[in-house]
């Protein structure tokens, strides 16, 4: 038995785009949220709080792996959204599965700096695997690294999106906000002083 431990993490620093409906509204809805992260046809909501995640299929050396992960996403009272995973499974190969664990920890807060809106981040993941054949005889060192760029690409990834997805979507649904409270007050009230009909 050989258990490695593989880590990465990521700290992101957003500048957000000036908006009458200011992003913290936004925060507010975790589903909003993990669908900018990750497509929407790998996300199931499970409750208010709770994500079920497929992730990509991940190759790591002869084994193609593919994680589903649970997610509880929530805020804080001063707007800070967190996200944390509350357990996986990895489909198709039992072995791996029985010996394999998965933590993710991010939050990402909301914060002034000299009149600019920013969105600050960090993500911290780490897994841990009881390594099979024939993984267990390779060197330590080889394997550790290798799992440690696979997870920092993930996290890479999920940044990438987070820059650009999120903020195109918070757009979106700050401008529907706006324009449906612009539809719902009338542009023009009947008077009986102007001898306009009431209805």
């Amino acid at each position: 038995m050989q258990i490695v431990k593989f880590t990465a993490d990521r700290s992101v620093e957003i500048a957000v785009p000036k908006h009458s409906i200011p992003i913290q509204h936004y925060l507010r809805q975790p589903h909003r949220l993990v669908r900018s992260l990750v497509d929407a046809n790998r996300i199931r909501q499970v409750s208010d709080e709770e994500f079920c995640l497929t992730m990509r299929t991940l190759s790591f050396f002869s084994f193609d792996l593919q994680p589903t992960v649970y997610l509880r996403v929530w805020n804080d009272a001063d707007g800070t959204v967190r996200i944390a995973s509350t357990k996986c499974e990895i489909r198709g190969i039992d072995y791996v599965d029985r010996r394999f664990s998965l933590s993710l920890m991010g939050k990402l807060s909301p914060c002034q700096k000299q009149g600019q809106t920013y969105l600050e981040g960090r993500a911290d993941l780490e897994v841990q695997v009881d390594l099979p054949l024939p993984l267990s005889f390779m060197p330590k060192s080889i394997v550790e690294s290798a799992g440690n760029s696979l997870l920092k690409s993930i996290l890479i990834a999920f940044e990438q999106r987070l820059m650009h997805q999120l903020l195109a979507d918070y757009i979106t649904w700050a401008n529907t906000a706006i324009q449906a409270t612009t539809d719902r007050i009338p542009t023009h009230t009947p008077s009986i002083l102007n001898g306009e009909p009431m209805g």
